[in-house]
């Protein structure tokens, strides 16, 4: 509700003033968008923005090593408070976890802080503007309030996506024009995001937290019916949000790039990493895979970097174990996914050939990787290693009847919720003329978001619940 009243009066305000003072009013409208969460905090980007915006000029001017040291600082900032505020806590656990093992009496002291909201998101997206200035791919920015807003910008900045500097910066100079096929498009694109977060991620939400925290004692058939969901519940409400955010920046003429290509639909799991989270696995390829030699380097070495990046990535996301579990999950099969390409490559055995042939099937494919997928969402989902194994092991070795702890409505409307999003994505995929918020006639697209309105109304889960990402 709160949004409701921010967003238009924000993008009101942003085409009634004059040009010269859009930025101001945006940022000012996005510093008081995060600190509506924890006003202290916003000193923390404060710090780092101030550093980094220092960091980028100061970057033409050197040359050699100094330039080097410049981005050294930077990156030591940003991952410092990153390490600080997220990780130690972390740190001292295992360690003082060791020390008890060994019989040790000391112990580290833990730190009574709060994890500033999206600080892994906007520390990326400070830490590649410094880095594409320092690889001479963008200009210092001179103006520190259009840098700052850069970082800020409220649309992206708790949960991405994560932007590039060459994306962002010029847009924020360029004058925007009211214009009401964006306005248009940008709202039905919120209105889709809103219906996926609050219509079926928040409906889903209750089954998966109530089978997962207690876990013990449910069947290994509910805990299966519980992770799909989460698969489903994570990426309407990650995709959901992303959708808002692309909507919101869209009215006012902005352009964010799109976080998610119906990853559910991809036939392998290299696929699915180009359709899921694209800007920050992009960020991975782009700033860790590429610099360690990608591809371009021996066998072990080339397992070494997915490994590497698929294990930051998890680590990205959370200090649990469980995260480090599922990074390594997704490497090791995408390791197993690039040696069946080598081999399919090159001469074999015929029998193998035809196997690998017949998994390659599309829909069979697609099948198996979302199954894959979703096993490791176990693993995201679990509040440590020992719930997340316990899982497992009920699912594997206690398949018996689920135990739904619904009524048959509720049921419904989930099922009826997960098509529905499944289907609009089918639909994409597959070019199909199903489009009907954006279709030509102009009944067909006042009917269907009236439909979608409708289904918001009456079937949201209206409740005070943050989006998923909102925790990294």
């Amino acid at each position: 509700m709160e949004f409701l009243i921010f967003y238009p009066i924000v993008t009101l305000g942003y085409f009634l003033l004059a040009q010269k003072y859009r930025w101001f009013w945006l940022l000012a409208a996005s510093c008081y968008f995060y600190m509506f969460f924890k006003p202290i905090y916003i000193l923390i980007l404060g710090v780092t923005i101030v550093i980094d915006y220092f960091v980028g000029v100061n970057l033409v001017k050197f040359k050699g090593k100094k330039r080097k040291w410049l981005l050294v600082a930077s990156i030591i900032a940003n991952v410092g408070i990153l390490a600080v505020f997220k990780y130690y806590n972390f740190f001292v656990g295992n360690v003082n976890a060791l020390f008890a093992t060994a019989g040790m009496g000391a112990r580290l002291g833990y730190l009574n802080i709060l994890l500033p909201i999206g600080l892994s998101f906007h520390t990326f997206q400070a830490m590649s503007y410094t880095i594409e200035v320092y690889r001479g791919n963008q200009q210092p920015e001179k103006h520190f309030g259009i840098y700052a807003l850069y970082v800020m910008f409220y649309p992206q900045l708790v949960a991405g996506p994560i932007e590039r500097p060459q994306s962002m910066l010029h847009q924020f100079k360029e004058k925007k024009t009211f214009n009401q096929a964006d306005v248009s498009y940008g709202l039905k694109l919120m209105l889709w995001g809103l219906f996926k977060k609050i219509v079926v991620a928040d409906r889903l939400a209750v089954y998966v937290g109530s089978a997962y925290d207690n876990y013990i004692n449910q069947t290994g058939s509910t805990l299966i019916v519980a992770t799909f969901f989460f698969a489903i519940q994570i990426y309407c409400d990650f995709s959901g949000y992303s959708d808002i955010a692309r909507g919101a920046a869209k009215t006012m003429g902005f352009d964010l790039m799109i976080n998610f290509r119906r990853p559910y639909l991809a036939a392998n799991i290299t696929d699915f990493w180009r359709r899921w989270h694209i800007s920050l696995s992009s960020w991975f390829k782009d700033y860790v895979y590429f610099p360690l030699g990608g591809n371009k380097v021996r066998l072990v070495q080339w397992c070494r970097n997915i490994l590497i990046v698929f294990l930051l990535s998890g680590i990205w996301h959370g200090a649990n174990w469980t995260f480090v579990i599922w990074g390594l999950i997704h490497g090791l099969v995408t390791i197993a996914h690039k040696l069946v390409e080598k081999f399919d490559e090159k001469p074999g055995n015929v029998f193998v050939k035809k196997l690998l042939l017949l998994f390659s099937w599309k829909p069979l494919a697609v099948v198996i990787n979302f199954a894959i997928v979703t096993f490791a969402w176990v693993f995201f989902r679990a509040a440590n290693v020992e719930q997340a194994f316990g899982i497992v092991g009920k699912m594997l070795l206690h398949a018996n009847a689920p135990i739904f702890g619904k009524t048959g409505a509720w049921m419904l409307l989930a099922c009826a919720g997960i098509a529905i999003v499944l289907g609009a994505d089918m639909a994409e995929e597959y070019r199909l003329k199903l489009a009907l918020l954006h279709h030509s006639n102009t009944a067909v697209r006042m009917a269907s978001v009236l439909m979608l309105c409708l289904g918001i109304l009456l079937f949201g889960i209206f409740r005070n619940s943050s989006f998923i990402y909102f925790q990294f």
